[in-house]
C-alpha cells in the first residue's frame, strides 16, 4: 500500500470520524511525515472572553493537539517497513497524547486559524512534536509541544 495515501486515509479519519473534530470543522491543509498544517474557521462557539470575543484556550490547545497527534500519525507511518503497512490500524489505534504544553501569546483573533506542527523526534515509542498557532494574518497566537505514544 501506498504511504501517501495511508496518510491521508488517516487525516480523513481525524477530520471526519472524531466528532469533535467535526465540530470544530477543522480541514487539513498540508499533511506529511515531517510537519501537518491544518485551518480552523472561526464559530461563535469557541468564544472564550465574550468581552473581547477571542477564543477560548481550550479550543486553542485541542486544535494544537490535533495537528500534533496527526504528524505522529504520519511518522508512524513512514517509519514502518514495507511489509508492516497492514499493522497500521492496530499501531494508530494505541496512539495518544502523553503530554501537551500551549503557551499562550496573545488573544487568539481572527477570521480563521492555522495551526502547524513540525516534527522534533520520532522514536520507536514516543513522537515529540512543535505545534504553532497563527491567524489569517500571519500574527502567532499560542505554540506548544506535544509528546505522544506511538508504540
Amino acid at each position: 500500500m501506498d504511504r501517501a495515501l495511508l496518510i491521508s486515509q488517516v487525516g480523513n479519519i481525524f477530520v471526519e470520524k472524531m466528532p469533535f473534530n467535526r465540530f470544530l470543522g477543522i480541514s487539513i491543509k498540508e499533511l506529511n511525515a515531517e510537519s501537518a498544517r491544518i485551518e480552523l474557521p472561526w464559530q461563535d462557539e469557541f468564544i472564550g472572553n465574550p468581552t473581547q470575543k477571542i477564543l477560548h484556550g481550550g479550543v486553542i490547545s485541542a486544535v494544537l493537539d490535533n495537528v500534533g497527534g496527526m504528524l505522529a500519525a504520519a511518522s508512524i507511518i513512514h517509519k514502518l517497513p514495507d511489509e508492516a503497512l497492514n499493522s497500521v490500524p492496530a499501531k494508530l489505534a494505541t496512539l495518544g497524547t502523553i503530554d501537551i504544553r500551549t503557551d499562550f501569546l496573545r488573544p487568539g483573533r481572527g477570521e480563521y486559524f492555522i495551526a502547524s506542527a513540525t516534527l522534533i523526534r520520532s522514536g520507536n515509542k514516543v513522537c515529540v512534536c512543535r505545534m504553532e498557532l497563527h491567524n489569517q494574518e500571519g500574527v502567532q497566537i499560542a505554540f506548544g509541544t506535544g509528546t505522544y505514544l506511538v508504540g
